[in-house]
């Protein structure tokens, strides 16, 4: 094995809000929103077997 990528970072970008509806109902509304880390990440294994481990590194 050798490595292709080493990078660290903000992998996805993650938001919620609620949304209240007409008839009262509230509903939570999710959105995702890929970095540049993960474009990154996405070519470097393209095509490639590959194991993937991943480290939290904090706030």
């Amino acid at each position: 094995m050798k490595e292709i990528f080493s990078g660290e970072g903000v992998f996805v970008e993650y938001s919620e809000k609620k949304v209240k509806l007409e008839n009262g109902h509230e509903l939570t509304h999710r959105s995702e929103k890929p970095t540049e880390l993960w474009w990154k990440l996405k070519e470097a294994v393209k095509g490639k077997r590959v194991k993937v481990v991943v480290y939290e590194i904090g706030e």
